[in-house]
């Protein structure tokens, strides 16, 4: 959308139901009325005439789907040296803070559409990072729920251990109510059967007065990788859940196993992705996608310059050389991921703790987008609820540099109502926010 004087930013502030609100879907979630690409021009035909079963509930609800958001193509996973933001179908998505620095992915186009207030939500989707990170640089609230709430059939994937859709919005409580409308079972996803039986009112459950005697651990481990810019604003924020009522509790150690989550995690995704994928191409009108398969796109991509003009896509031929859900390797992986991220990560701290959410700043400021230079991607809190498919909240917390910043509460399976209230408490004491352009310089 272009106006001539320049963009204007809407305050949706009251908005109380998704009846008659504007949403926008990420580009990878299909609608019946039009195509879904995953940003790949070997998907841009893609338009087989159904609604996933998220964007089935938000018109059943009475929202009203503008259209389909950029992304980070495929949602960063061709390529080891991907470009957030950009894909040959959309181009590259632009940060309204600065358009030199990187809006992050692959969320991208949801975030920014929150943003700059096109529409009062989005719907993002989330493997590890994809929209907490986003919604972080880009100043609003994200929310990648608990794996198994929300259905991701007729959803382009990665990987069906930690695939989810998720709201990005400008507040907590907007959060919670397009949570409401799009949780639940679907028959055609399994992973989703307990859904209908653990969704709550989560617009009810938001009590401004949560963290008021709340024991909320922080993820000190985390806390070098990060600037002193993004560290001093945590330690504010921690200051604010602490006149809130709140006992902060720091938590030196990481996971016994943390280090080694990352390389089973990549098997998981590479694995999966092939089987995924695959399974996903074959449910498309073949009239439409040619590319039947995860190799069949390789091939597309070797062949068509546009896909390939500013990084290959090492992942995708990694992830075609897997070998299958039945590989010693990859059930290994899973194996040993899930246990050390849920079990002995997130569970074990909690308990051992005592504490109701874990809390870290979820990334550093938006780094520039130059692949050359040394500003780079500093600190991120979202590998853990990523891999465990726990829940995680992302709601601003200041800037670096005058760039937002974001900060994560992160609880056990199925607490996603207590993260979101958690969240909501900390939004309403803060107030943080601040559109692009009205940040402090």
């Amino acid at each position: 959308m272009v106006w001539a004087d320049g963009p204007r930013f809407v305050d949706w502030s009251d908005v109380e139901t998704v009846a008659g609100m504007p949403i926008f879907l990420k580009d990878n979630i299909e609608t019946a009325d039009m195509p879904t690409t995953a940003g790949s021009l070997a998907l841009v035909n893609n338009a087989p005439g159904r609604d996933a079963p998220v964007s089935a509930r938000l018109r059943a609800a009475g929202a009203v789907i503008l259209g389909k958001t950029n992304l980070s193509e495929w949602a960063n996973i061709r390529s080891s040296e991907s470009i957030s933001g950009w894909s040959a179908v959309g181009g590259q998505t632009r940060n309204p803070y600065d358009p030199e620095r990187t809006p992050c992915g692959s969320s991208s186009g949801s975030a920014v559409a929150v943003a700059i207030g096109l529409a009062p939500a989005a719907i993002g989707t989330e493997t590890d990072g994809s929209i907490t990170c986003p919604a972080s640089v880009n100043g609003i609230v994200g929310f990648k729920p608990t794996v198994g709430l929300v259905s991701r059939t007729h959803i382009v994937p990665i990987s069906h251990s930690q695939d989810t859709a998720g709201p990005m919005t400008t507040t907590v409580e907007d959060a919670a109510i397009v949570l409401g409308v799009i949780a639940g079972s679907d028959p055609l996803d399994p992973t989703t059967a307990e859904a209908d039986a653990r969704k709550v009112d989560y617009r009810a459950a938001l009590d401004a007065g949560s963290l008021n005697g709340a024991r909320i651990g922080v993820m000190a481990f985390l806390l070098p990788s990060y600037s002193e810019e993004t560290r001093a604003a945590f330690e504010r924020s921690l200051q604010a859940m602490r006149e809130a009522g709140a006992e902060i509790v720091e938590i030196t150690e990481a996971p016994a196993q943390f280090r080694q989550i990352g390389g089973w995690e990549l098997t998981v995704l590479l694995t999966e992705l092939k089987h995924d994928l695959n399974l996903y191409l074959a449910s498309t009108d073949p009239q439409q996608v040619p590319t039947r398969t995860l190799a069949d796109v390789i091939a597309f991509n070797a062949a068509e310059p546009r896909e390939t003009v500013l990084f290959g896509q090492d992942l995708f031929e990694r992830a075609e050389a897997t070998g299958g859900l039945t590989d010693p390797a990859y059930v290994e992986a899973r194996t040993k991921s899930l246990q050390a991220a849920g079990p002995d990560g997130i569970d074990r701290m909690m308990a051992d703790h005592r504490v109701v959410a874990l809390v870290a700043p979820t990334t550093s400021r938006a780094w520039t987008n130059d692949p050359e230079d040394e500003d780079d991607m500093k600190g991120s809190a979202s590998r853990l609820a990523a891999v465990a498919g726990y829940p995680h909240l992302t709601v601003p917390m200041g800037f670096d540099r005058a760039m937002p910043v974001g900060i994560s509460f992160i609880g056990g399976q199925w607490e996603d109502a207590r993260i979101l209230s958690l969240g909501h408490a900390f939004e309403q004491k803060t107030q943080a926010r601040r559109a692009p352009g009205q940040q402090p310089q």
